[in-house]
């Protein structure tokens, strides 16, 4: 007994500070260490989940701005990269127009992508304490988040004091006003400072983090033609980004890239908005008007194996324009080029007819250069991914932060009047009501996210997905979506618990190339599983490219239909499930409508001496878009010239049939493999 209590008393007072325990407490005995109370504990947790050889979805946002961004810190933005990846990890954040936050669920990854030009400048220009405040373009925007208001005039101001400062700052930096070694300073701690945010946030196993920036440039008529670069590792990286102020040419950051890949530093470029780009972005000739070649193609290839389809300011899939007969096109089209409003030409601009345009290169000789894989995100610039219609909140911190502002609902009489006044401009009459127009924001989007197929959750294994391009993108809900293709499947696979590892073994998965094989036909394999938070699903969708005579061609296949339904030999296409939106709640029909959707698919127009490319496009039920949840919220009817529903969807990367007797050269999947 005389133990038992002398062995409570040394914990007691251990809990107290005390080091030494009562000299009459004496337990160790036999081969325990002296002073052992109790034997150590071997049991070994596992902590970090296994590697699943049949891979994992995993969602994440690749395209993300935070106060380091020019343009996003004069938005209001005042989060840094830290703040970012802990609002991935689903914690609350500050939106600059005052109200809170937050993600219904954390993302599995995430990269902050601030602006190489300008890196971290417009917040040293706001800090009256730092060396580059003190110069006169830094004026006007000291203390910038401190002196605004919500209200119209007040953004006009700040978006007018941007503008000159921009301009200012590369004219003082050309004609030596402006110290660029104090500029550069700027961006190399700004930079190191988003590397170390990466670091500290990466949880092997549980969220992964990527080096990355944006590489922002545009053609002389303002075509956008934006990157992200994304780096594997970040235990060796360049010492600042490459910039539009080391090329206006995109062909010169792939010589940068190459040059960093053989000092041992891996990346990758993703290409966004091409739908603003004026049909700069798909072209057929090089940057200097040139033909393509064997060696511009392959360049590309390598440093470009992945787009960016769909995002808030529009979706790139393909136009009515260009897909007449695709009774689906007109999805969330975003009609300007980027931060203006000048129509941009959709051929060119659009990631369907790019694969065209890919298959006629090749027909003509050349190594085809759009053999890309295709992801989402947001290009928010607020720090925080806006995917959900119900909770948008857009990109652009106050400039349109409330409905009013991003013109889903009314202008306040006095707002508008005072707006009409002084900026006629910035108001469009819709049913007799005044909404403001300060840029496109009421076509931007609830969108997207990235999908990748892989191991773990590690930058190693989801960068390797990057690369194989097993890739996938969503408009927003997370819709997991298979698509493999290979000639010895069979319908008892769909039956199978060891369906993904039979069709890995017998096949190739999206993002790959299928040689054909004389005398055999493919099937494709198909899945979709509905996102448990979201709409049911409705159908799923066969994208096939071809070209016939040289033309292009396209059709649109249903493979799967909800609710039982076949598609109709006719036309290929599911009879309507009737599903329905009650636009008074945003309520949606109950019972229709699938929760997965998979099917073994045969193409009925197949020609095995014709290469051509397939992809899959995944449709939910039909619900509100977030325009409509906006008027509602305020008691308003939607806007008339606006979609008043939208159907979610998801699209996969595309599988590459080539023709027996033929071969494609391609990038490896990871360039170093090369070496």
């Amino acid at each position: 007994m005389k133990a038992h209590i002398s062995l409570g008393c040394c914990i007691l007072l251990a809990l107290w500070g005390c080091s030494e325990p009562p000299q009459e407490l004496s337990i160790g005995s036999g081969d325990r260490p002296s002073g052992e109370i109790f034997p150590a504990n071997e049991e070994v947790l596992t902590l970090r989940p296994p590697a699943n050889p049949d891979r994992n979805a995993y969602f994440g946002d690749l395209h993300v701005h935070t106060a380091y961004s020019f343009d996003a810190y004069v938005f209001g933005n005042t989060s840094m990269p830290d703040d970012a990846y802990r609002y991935a990890k689903g914690y609350p954040l500050d939106h600059p127009s005052g109200y809170r936050i937050q993600l219904q669920k954390p993302l599995d990854f995430y990269a902050v992508t601030d602006h190489a030009m300008f890196l971290g400048l417009v917040r040293e220009a706001a800090d009256t304490s730092t060396r580059f405040s003190q110069y006169p373009v830094a004026e006007p925007l000291h203390n910038i988040n401190a002196w605004y208001n919500m209200n119209e005039l007040s953004l006009g101001k700040r978006a007018r004091n941007f503008a000159t400062f921009l301009s200012a700052t590369v004219a003082g930096m050309l004609d030596g006003s402006i110290d660029t070694a104090v500029t550069d300073a700027v961006t190399r701690s700004a930079w190191l400072d988003t590397i170390r945010a990466a670091d500290e946030a990466y949880v092997p196993g549980s969220f992964t983090t990527f080096a990355a920036y944006e590489y922002t440039t545009s053609t002389d008529d303002m075509g956008n033609l934006h990157r992200n670069v994304i780096f594997r590792d970040t235990d060796k990286l360049p010492a600042v980004p490459f910039s539009r102020f080391n090329s206006q040419d995109p062909e010169g950051l792939w010589n940068w890239m190459d040059a960093l890949r053989a000092e041992g530093i891996e990346s990758l470029a993703i290409p966004h908005n091409s739908n603003g780009s004026n049909g700069q972005m798909f072209k057929l000739v090089d940057w200097a008007g040139n033909p393509m070649d064997d060696d511009y193609s392959t360049q590309r290839l390598r440093n470009e194996p992945l787009v960016e389809i769909t995002q808030i300011k529009g979706t790139s899939d393909t136009h009515p324009l260009l897909s007449t007969n695709d009774e689906w096109a007109n999805f969330e089209i975003a009609p300007y080029r980027v931060a203006t409003t000048l129509y941009s030409e959709p051929a060119g601009g659009y990631v369907r007819d790019a694969y065209l345009r890919g298959l006629q290169l090749a027909a003509g000789g050349v190594v085809n250069p759009y053999t890309f894989g295709l992801i989402g995100s947001s290009d928010t610039h607020n720090s925080a991914t806006a995917p959900e219609e119900r909770t948008y909140f857009s990109k652009v911190g106050m400039l349109d932060g409330t409905a009013a502002l991003r013109g889903s609902v009314p202008a306040s009489f006095l707002s508008g009047a005072i707006a009409k006044w002084t900026a006629p401009d910035t108001v469009k009459e819709v049913d007799g009501k005044d909404y403001f127009a300060m840029s496109s924001f009421e076509y931007w989007s609830a969108s997207g996210l990235a999908g990748v197929w892989a191991e773990e959750n590690t930058r190693e294994s989801i960068y390797a997905a990057f690369r194989r391009k097993e890739t996938f993108a969503t408009s927003g809900p997370r819709m997991k979506v298979r698509f493999f293709a290979g000639y010895d499947f069979s319908p008892h696979m769909l039956a199978g618990r060891e369906v993904v590892s039979a069709a890995y073994a017998g096949g190739v998965a999206m993002g790959g190339d299928l040689q054909g094989e004389a005398g055999r036909q493919p099937g494709f394999l198909t899945w979709a599983l509905a996102d448990p938070d979201g709409a049911p699903l409705q159908r799923i969708q066969v994208i096939k490219g071809y070209l016939e005579n040289g033309e292009h061609r396209e059709r649109i296949y249903d493979v799967a239909c909800s609710d039982g339904l076949v598609a109709d030999p006719a036309t290929g296409l599911c009879p309507d499930n009737d599903a329905a939106v009650n636009l008074a709640d945003c309520s949606i029909s109950a019972g229709v409508g699938a929760s997965e959707l998979q099917a073994l698919w045969y193409d009925p127009d197949f020609d095995p001496a014709q290469e051509a490319f397939y992809y899959l496009r995944v449709l939910e039920n039909p619900t509100c878009r977030w325009s409509t949840w906006d008027a509602i919220r305020a008691g308003v009817e939607p806007r008339s010239d606006l979609p008043k529903t939208i159907q979610e969807r998801a699209w996969s990367s595309p599988i590459w049939y080539r023709p027996a007797g033929t071969g494609e050269i391609t990038a490896p999947a990871d360039p170093a493999d090369a070496a």
